[in-house]
């Protein structure tokens, strides 16, 4: 199956399926000497993971990753690293109306005619479920971005279905289940949630995910852009519909004297660019934000086909997110760091030994 590979150098490979005995991902191109424990992974993994709190699916996954190979004593080998997360709380009874009719929505009518067959299973390789690979892999590029560059990540909820959550801190973001930058709105969204699933209904979200410390100097021109692998990135991620980078769509309705970012010596006066300019990076803060649909599988009939392709009426049961963006600023994260990654082992591969007389402009706080 293609599409299963995101990266050059720092490559991962994702397998598994929703319901299958595991899932996990293969990582290529990891430099060697970098200590790495599961203590490294777990606590990505345990953000993403489901089952957290009423607001989402109740299925209890404990995703405790195994490191099965590319760790010798404690520090990574240069060698591919396997990751391994078993599946332990799969329901595929909950499916078996769905073998012969088409979720509106889903992958089921796609994959179909793509592969002749499908698994129905929680979606298959369609599930959001293999996106935990993706952040037990990012954990690794992540610990080794903060040691030799000191970047961190942070994503976090900025709209859920009609609600606009206004920033008030990142210091929040941990301290509610929605990620949310936000502690007076939080009773607000409960409320909200609690409706959307006793309506048997679902919802959007915002995503906005950040970058700091980015090196300057990431990206090719002209199809191998930061941002341009950014994008692709995040539109890898299950029901992701639309991606902006700094200002997005926004920058339609600003004129050249307010989008263009002004250099000081003191740092960028702003970043509607969102840290990339040429498609390479600017060392101002790395600033993405993503529209994710509202999810699929929901309780309220909906119009389908049956395979024969009759008109029919589904149902969805199950365990479901009423919103699936609610969990999903750590897997941003996740594909940032990964995108980040790659090109810096690139840029080191290509121009490490560049060094230009023009000090790089400090980046500003935000």
């Amino acid at each position: 199956m293609a599409g299963s590979t995101l990266g050059t150098l720092f490559r991962v490979t994702n397998f598994g399926e929703s319901h299958g005995p595991a899932i996990g991902c293969v990582v290529d191109g990891c430099p060697p000497g970098l200590e790495l424990s599961a203590a490294d992974i777990q606590p990505d993994l345990d953000r993403r993971r489901p089952g957290t709190s009423r607001h989402v699916t109740q299925r209890q996954e404990e995703d405790r990753v195994e490191i099965l190979s590319g760790v010798f004593e404690g520090r990574t080998t240069g060698t591919p690293i396997g990751l391994l997360i078993r599946n332990t709380d799969q329901r595929s009874k909950d499916y078996a109306n769905l073998l012969d009719t088409f979720r509106p929505g889903h992958a089921d009518y796609t994959y179909l005619h793509k592969y002749g067959l499908r698994d129905p299973r929680g979606g298959g390789r369609a599930s959001a479920r293999l996106t935990a690979p993706t952040v037990a892999a990012a954990a690794i590029a992540k610990k080794w971005l903060k040691l030799r560059h000191g970047t961190s990540f942070v994503g976090h909820l900025s709209q859920i279905g009609e609600i606009v959550v206004p920033f008030e801190g990142l210091e929040h973001i941990e301290s509610n289940p929605f990620f949310a930058a936000n502690a007076s709105d939080i009773a607000r969204i409960e409320a909200y949630v609690d409706q959307l699933r006793k309506d048997g209904d679902s919802c959007g979200a915002r995503v906005d995910v950040a970058a700091r410390g980015v090196p300057v100097g990431l990206g090719d021109p002209l199809y191998d852009k930061l941002d341009a692998d950014i994008a692709f990135a995040m539109m890898g991620l299950n029901a992701v519909k639309g991606v902006e980078i700094g200002a997005g769509f926004a920058s339609v309705a600003q004129r050249g004297k307010t989008h263009g970012d002004e250099l000081t010596p003191e740092g960028f006066l702003s970043n509607n660019a969102g840290g990339v300019l040429g498609g390479i990076s600017t060392g101002q803060d790395l600033l993405v934000s993503i529209a994710i649909k509202p999810t699929s599988s929901i309780r309220s009939p909906r119009r389908s086909i049956d395979l024969a392709g009759e008109a029919t009426v589904v149902e969805t049961h199950g365990r479901h997110d009423p919103c699936v963006g609610i969990r999903a600023a750590p897997i941003a994260e996740a594909l940032l760091a990964l995108v980040v990654m790659d090109h810096v082992l690139l840029q080191r591969a290509q121009c490490g030994d560049v060094r230009v007389a023009t000090p790089p402009i400090p980046a500003r706080a935000p």
